[in-house]
């Protein structure tokens, strides 16, 4: 799992209207929302991932920057594709956009030559947005998010990074998958002087625990895309990366070496617990990635738990879909040994890990790496599993159909798995949905399935469906979606609430392994 040309103005009107194939029964509603072009305004870095058509992993990390009336005035991006195991820098040129009422719309940015990249867009807020790619040439989707320009400085990056990383490693006779959670200390000078991570490489025997972080460098590019844009490069423990500062607090990697290839984000920490009587409450944590046992196929979990303060787990609940194969974890007899650890002896790193067994299908096992008292990045270091993703402190609930109204826009990656016209192939997601307090939805999607042998994009595509709570909804929900594309699709999902605006979600269905996030929108 990533985890993700130019045209005319018409060719965009066409797209955002047009429907996206048969299926029949789900029309999508009016545009509907306080959104407009002018939402989209001022200078975004946007990180995406997934593969191309050859089925190659591909990911790209960049800035442009929107005027408010429907122009691309200017850009860079940074592309990996695993292809030709070559990063190339892209200069954008200039291009289009436009923005529904209820934050829809699609970017086009040029590059030159008759080149460039076409993405649909879902805003979250004029802040932040999930992007796919939907020009043919890959299956990728992501995020973007308004960029401080006045942080475009060395200086500007100073204090303690957690860092998440997922993509691809080259082995001595194999590509594997690999993820990477740390931490690193940026002095403000350029010297990376410090830190710890943790790296699960599918080439190797098992997870690395705990390693040093060697001493390192980064720098803002001199020929002005550095203070054009947030560019640079950054160094170490042996690896080279590009980065684009969003700001003084958060900034997107992409790893460019001939070790492979993997992209992430890096953000602040904040008094992070220093021992198990820091980590206490409910959290609710999301990871995806790919097995390297059994069928080595892609993998996804999304759980919740509470943590007492004394090293104890209770109320755990979690739901894994391995290569199709779900299971549900709940808490009762059948689990044991569900402890957690702050790690005492890299202080101040912010670094834990966290493990259970279930009866049925073993040991459960992760490490962490805390922000702050609620938000984390988290690495399966589950037998065979290499996955990342977040964690969340979760409130106290109810979480109720009243409360839960809402809009909201969603993200979903992962792997449709196959059948008599499709063979196993990324699948990207994004859309745009009302969620009315008798738990119904209505809403439209956009979605690419590169290995289907028919329609591989459909957009405007109508979405309906709904929410079963659970309880109180702190666990163990259940959503079910009904996509009008061609072939119409029904996605089933178990879904954790991390709060009243954001939730995370795994499929339940033998037909794909895709995960992701929802989140409520503030036009």
């Amino acid at each position: 799992m990533r985890s993700l040309a130019g045209v005319a103005l018409l060719g965009l009107l066409v797209l955002l209207t047009a429907c996206g194939g048969g299926g029949g029964g789900v029309a999508p509603p009016p545009p509907a929302g306080n959104f407009t072009t002018a939402s989209l305004k001022g200078q975004y870095a946007f990180s995406m991932s997934g593969v191309d058509s050859t089925g190659a992993y591909i990911a790209r990390i960049g800035s442009f920057t929107a005027d408010g009336s429907g122009n691309i005035i200017t850009g860079l991006e940074d592309v990996l594709p695993l292809a030709n195991q070559k990063s190339s820098i892209v200069g954008v040129t200039g291009g289009n956009y436009q923005i529904q009422p209820n934050g829809r719309g699609l970017i086009v940015l040029d590059a030159g030559s008759g080149t460039g990249l076409q993405l649909n867009i879902d805003m979250q807020s004029p802040s932040a947005g999930y992007l796919l790619q939907t020009d043919g040439n890959a299956s990728t989707s992501g995020t973007c998010s308004l960029q401080t320009p006045s942080n475009f400085a060395t200086g500007s990056l100073v204090g303690h990074y957690g860092f998440s990383l997922g993509g691809i490693a080259f082995g001595a006779t194999s590509v594997a998958p690999i993820s990477q959670i740390g931490e690193i200390n940026a002095d403000g000078n350029g010297n990376i002087t410090g830190g710890v991570m943790d790296t699960n490489d599918g080439n190797l025997s098992k997870p690395s625990g705990a390693t040093t972080v060697s001493a390192g460098s980064y720098q803002l590019d001199s020929n002005g895309n550095g203070s054009s844009f947030g560019r640079g490069t950054m160094t170490f423990s042996g690896r080279t990366y590009a980065f684009y500062i969003v700001d003084a607090t958060h900034f997107l990697l992409l790893e460019e070496d001939a070790l492979g290839g993997s992209s992430g984000d890096a953000g602040l920490q904040v008094t992070p617990p220093t021992q198990n009587s820091g980590f206490t409450g409910s959290y609710v944590f999301l990871v995806g990635g790919a097995s390297v046992l059994g069928s080595q196929g892609p993998v996804a979990t999304v759980g919740r738990f509470t943590s007492d303060g004394n090293g104890n787990l209770n109320a755990v609940t979690a739901d894994d879909n391995n290569d199709g194969r779900h299971v549900h974890i709940q808490n009762g007899s059948n689990i044991s040994n569900a402890t957690y650890a702050i790690d005492t002896s890299v202080s101040g790193s912010g670094r834990g890990t966290f493990t259970f067994t279930n009866s049925g299908t073993g040991t459960y096992s992760y490490t962490f790496y805390m922000l702050s008292a609620g938000q984390a990045v988290v690495q399966d270091t589950s037998a065979g599993y290499i996955a990342t993703g977040p964690m969340s402190a979760q409130p106290a609930g109810p979480f109720t159909s009243s409360n839960l109204a809402g809009n909201y826009v969603f993200n979903w990656s992962g792997v449709q798995l196959g059948s008599s016209t499709a063979v196993p192939f990324e699948e990207d997601f994004i859309g745009q949905y009302a969620l009315v307090n008798n738990n119904q939805v209505s809403g439209v999607a956009d979605y690419v399935e590169l290995g289907l042998s028919s329609n591989t994009l459909n957009t405007n595509v109508g979405l309906s469906g709904n929410l079963v709570l659970n309880g109180d909804g702190t666990a163990d929900n259940k959503y079910t979606f009904n996509l009008n594309g061609s072939p119409s699709l029904t996605i089933n999902y178990q879904v954790y609430f991390v709060s009243g605006s954001t939730a995370f979600l795994v499929t339940s269905d033998s037909s794909r392994t895709t995960a992701g996030v929802i989140k409520l929108q503030n036009p």
